[in-house]
């Protein structure tokens, strides 16, 4: 890996970072993200100078505060910047200098995009996942899916035509079939809950994420993407009111004396409340969707093998 590339590649992805923080906070509120063009503090509104919107250094340097009112600035946008720098790294690390390393970099930056305002708002904006999803078909048109279309099509399906536009047509129907499996089982999900216990479970975001998940990855890194998220999501869910549960038994034996027996069973139905807590489930998603195009295939390989 070419040292001076490398470093470049990694403060380019830091400079959309600090473009992907605007995103973050802007398109939940429905605000322009190039109108007005400096961003501005969210407590005193005062414009930000060139000089204080330099990734990361002007964080560190302001101490995570503003220079004009001394509000403290989110550790999200430190986050954010350094996530994308990494992100852009490592698809250069594992891509190389190549299409691949683009089609990856751009759908991981609009899973971080994603992932953060979905863990601030619940919200996944259309402006991040649509355009997400018609870009993804299109890569898959010039970067070839690789999945389950490609790899068991070609001895069901023969083409008039040469290997190379045959294969370009199965990598677009994977990248439809991958949309459209996604989407469909996250929107039945979503129906059956809904129907079981009548709140809505899933919105209609989660459902346009999993089809822009499903149009970069295939198929098989779809299905992989569901599973694990839904696996991390409930360990998740779970260990939160496990440890809820701990915190607010200790609280109740200490300060209302009660016994371990009714502290604990009290501490159970405060956390009853839990279940109707809506979790950002786009998080999960979209973190095991960046783990799948960097892992995914080889640990799909790997478990076939234990089979």
């Amino acid at each position: 890996m070419d040292p001076f590339l490398a470093t470049s590649i990694f403060a380019f992805g830091l400079i959309f970072g600090s473009f992907l923080n605007v995103c973050i906070y802007r398109l939940p509120r429905d605000l322009s993200v190039s109108d007005p063009p400096r961003s501005a503090c969210p407590h005193c509104q005062h414009r930000i100078a060139f000089y204080d919107n330099i990734p990361v250094l002007s964080w560190l340097i302001l101490r995570g505060k503003c220079r004009s009112c001394g509000a403290p600035i989110s550790v999200r946008y430190l986050l954010v910047e350094l996530l994308t720098g990494t992100l852009f790294l490592a698809c250069y690390w594992q891509f190389g200098f190549t299409l691949t390393a683009l089609k990856y970099t751009v759908f991981g930056f609009l899973l971080l995009g994603l992932i953060f305002t979905d863990a601030e708002t619940k919200l996944l904006p259309d402006k991040l996942t649509l355009p997400g999803l018609a870009l993804g078909l299109i890569f898959s048109l010039f970067v070839p899916v690789n999945d389950l279309a490609s790899q068991f099509l070609p001895g069901i399906v023969s083409l008039p035509v040469s290997s190379d536009i045959s294969l370009t047509i199965l990598s677009f129907v994977d990248s439809i079939l991958g949309a459209a499996v996604g989407a469909s089982f996250l929107y039945g999900v979503g129906a059956i809950y809904l129907r079981a216990r009548g709140i809505e479970g899933m919105g209609f975001g989660d459902v346009k994420l999993m089809a822009m998940i499903g149009a970069f990855l295939g198929v098989k890194l779809t299905i992989f993407t569901i599973f694990t998220a839904s696996i991390a999501g409930s360990l998740f869910g779970v260990s939160t009111m496990l440890v809820v549960w701990i915190k607010r038994t200790r609280r109740f034996v200490q300060r209302q004396h009660a016994s371990f027996s009714q502290a604990r069973n009290r501490a159970w139905q405060s956390v009853q409340a839990f279940r109707y807590f809506q979790m950002p489930f786009g998080v999960f998603l979209g973190s095991m969707a960046m783990l799948a195009f960097f892992v995914g295939n080889r640990f799909m390989q790997w478990y076939w093998r234990l089979l």
